[in-house]
């Protein structure tokens, strides 16, 4: 089974094609990038695609325009949005959603959060109709597009593993809508909580939500966000991290191994765990523990460290780039020791 899923090198690194870049321009295309002012653009072979970037590049004007006009609330804004969790939710359908609406939901579903979407009157008249929602000091942005994302083979073909649907819904979605937190943030796990909270409020009140695709990186049915997204606010290491991050297995000679795909987005690498001793079971929640103790704690596991569950139990952590997946960079995890 795990043959049929990857395969051979050749298929990991077709997978790991098209993921989104950061940098200040690129002249790739059938790809999107994250530029740095961050612009979204969908590079393709015709100019009907440029349209999303003049509706973005408005939606960045409203952004500073509303930023200015709030100020004078306390409300701590930057000049960027968190570009590494930036999310797309897939509408069949291009809508706009009612802001003050997702606000109610997202209160109701966690009473916790100071949630609110900016009175009128804090606005300007021109920004009356603000693409914001206050979730205690931190802004959350969302932008309805009226336009497919850009297609991306290997997102693709990772989802079709768990979700049947996602083809149908890759090719047939209609627009998108853009979610991150506004501004720079040092803890990237705290914009992951809020924006899944917003995100699964914004499902519950737009029936043409389809999809989500998280950081390029992990693409999930819409239902599974809206359910597993209750839980953003819990304690470690009970929310829902495995939106954040996926889990691919595959086949190492005569081994098995894993690699996460979105690990990177708070760490700064991806698990890659190669074992010729365990189940496939027993290595997802290797790695599935691993990657949310990471989350939790930062990159604290340091290149040559020796790891484990109990005091028998030895896990050696490498730094390096993946041999395996086109140069990578990795926490390299082997439960072999040679003497």
């Amino acid at each position: 089974m795990i043959r049929a899923w990857w395969g051979n090198a050749v298929e990991c690194r077709l997978f790991m094609g098209g993921r989104p870049r950061c940098g200040s321009g690129d002249g790739a295309r059938g790809n999107f990038l994250l530029l740095r002012e961050p612009l979204y653009l969908a590079l393709a072979e015709n100019a009907v695609d440029i349209v999303p970037y003049l509706f973005y590049r408005k939606f960045l004007f409203n952004l500073w325009a509303n930023s200015r006009s709030l100020t004078h609330t306390g409300i701590s804004t930057g000049s960027l949005m968190s570009s590494s969790l930036l999310s797309f939710v897939l509408l069949s359908r291009p809508v706009t959603p009612d802001m003050s609406a997702v606000a109610k939901v997202l209160h109701a579903r966690h009473p916790e959060l100071a949630a609110e979407a900016p009175d009128d009157d804090e606005l300007q008249p021109a920004q009356a109709n603000s693409p914001l929602i206050r979730c205690g000091n931190e802004l959350v942005a969302l932008m309805s597009m009226p336009a497919p994302i850009p297609q991306d083979p290997g997102l693709w073909a990772r989802a079709a593993r768990t979700w049947p649907e996602s083809e149908a819904v890759a090719t047939d979605h209609q627009g998108h809508i853009i979610v991150s937190l506004l501004g720079k943030t040092e803890q990237p796990l705290v914009a992951a909580r809020l924006t899944t909270a917003v995100i699964g409020a914004l499902i519950a009140t737009v029936p043409e939500c389809c999809g989500v695709v998280w950081a390029g990186r992990v693409a999930q049915p819409a239902d599974l966000w809206l359910d597993a997204s209750r839980w953003s606010l819990a304690p470690y290491p009970d929310y829902p991290f495995r939106l954040w991050v996926d889990i691919l297995p595959f086949r190492s000679g005569t081994k098995i191994g894993a690699i996460t795909m979105g690990l990177s987005a708070f760490v700064g690498r991806e698990i890659e765990f190669v074992t010729g001793k365990l189940a496939l079971p027993a290595l997802f929640d290797k790695v599935a523990g691993l990657s949310v103790y990471l989350i939790e704690h930062g990159k604290v596991v340091k290149d040559g460290d020796t790891i484990g569950a109990s005091a028998s139990e030895r896990i050696a952590v490498r730094y390096k780039n993946s041999d395996v997946f086109g140069g990578l960079p990795v926490f390299y995890c082997t439960d072999e020791f040679e003497h």
